[in-house]
């Protein structure tokens, strides 16, 4: 599958549900950290860990949607996890198929949209049927949008944007950050309200770089198999008390002299 066939098309994209209270955020983006830590902590293989990180998302997809949140998107797997040991790496192919399996009913009654971002031509082509049927099972639902980052960047995805832009063969005064954006593997969805990193590591590591850039950041030491209801209040509470002016001033802030 080729690169430039990756961004959903407008088109193809269902109606957005309305607006949730300006206290909730509409979009969270979430990496979710610390699945080695969490297994080795308890003396067993990291894979482990990784599979208790598949039932923490089931369980958070539900939490994020009851408390109003329309899009969730997950880092799962990322450009440059290819380079961990291939065991791991192979496991955790297996693994996506098998939550697949496991969960898509689920989810798919649940009210859940599922939506899989990144570069598909590196994965194997049984993985990529089950996305699609994934996807195509759950396209009419709308209660909330799981979006999985899997083999994504924030890197490639504004090369791959770029790349778009040349087979379209656009001129350079009509690429705009609208246009761009219009093509970002997230189009179908707004920008991400709140960032929440999990495990202690405070760095974003390459997702949604374009996407994120007014996000607010929530960093936990929380370790990602544990993250649960009360740590996303924790991290919604904490958004909420954010004052976000996007590079504005507040209402009649005085600015210091000369500035």
């Amino acid at each position: 599958m080729s690169d430039l066939s990756l961004a959903p098309a407008a088109a193809t994209v269902a109606p957005l549900p309305a607006e949730p209270p300006a206290a909730v955020p509409r979009h969270v983006a979430l990496v979710m950290d610390g699945n080695g830590r969490w297994a080795r902590q308890r003396f067993m293989p990291r894979f482990f860990g990784h599979k208790q990180g598949v039932d923490a998302l089931v369980r958070a997809v539900n939490v994020f949607a009851d408390r109003g949140v329309q899009y969730l998107t997950v880092f799962a797997f990322s450009s440059e996890n290819w380079k961990r040991p291939s065991e791991e790496v192979s496991g955790l192919m297996s693994l996506v198929l098998v939550a697949v399996s496991k969960y898509l009913t689920k989810l798919a009654g649940d009210g859940v949209r599922i939506r899989i971002v990144g570069d598909r031509s590196a994965v194997s082509e049984k993985l990529r049927k089950a996305w699609e049927h994934a996807e195509q099972l759950t396209k009419d639902n709308h209660r909330i949008t799981l979006s999985v980052a899997f083999n994504y960047g924030g890197r490639w995805d504004v090369v791959q944007a770029c790349r778009r832009a040349v087979a379209e063969g656009l001129r350079p005064e009509q690429i705009d950050e609208a246009w761009l954006a219009s093509h970002m593997a997230l189009s179908f969805a707004p920008d991400p309200d709140l960032f929440i990193r999990t495990g202690g590591e405070m760095r974003i590591s390459n997702f949604l770089l374009w996407q994120a850039a007014y996000s607010e950041l929530f960093f936990t030491e929380c370790l990602w198999p544990d993250f649960g209801a009360a740590e996303i209040d924790a991290a919604l509470l904490a958004y909420a008390q954010r004052d976000r002016r996007f590079g504005t001033i507040r209402p009649n802030q005085v600015m210091p002299e000369g500035i």
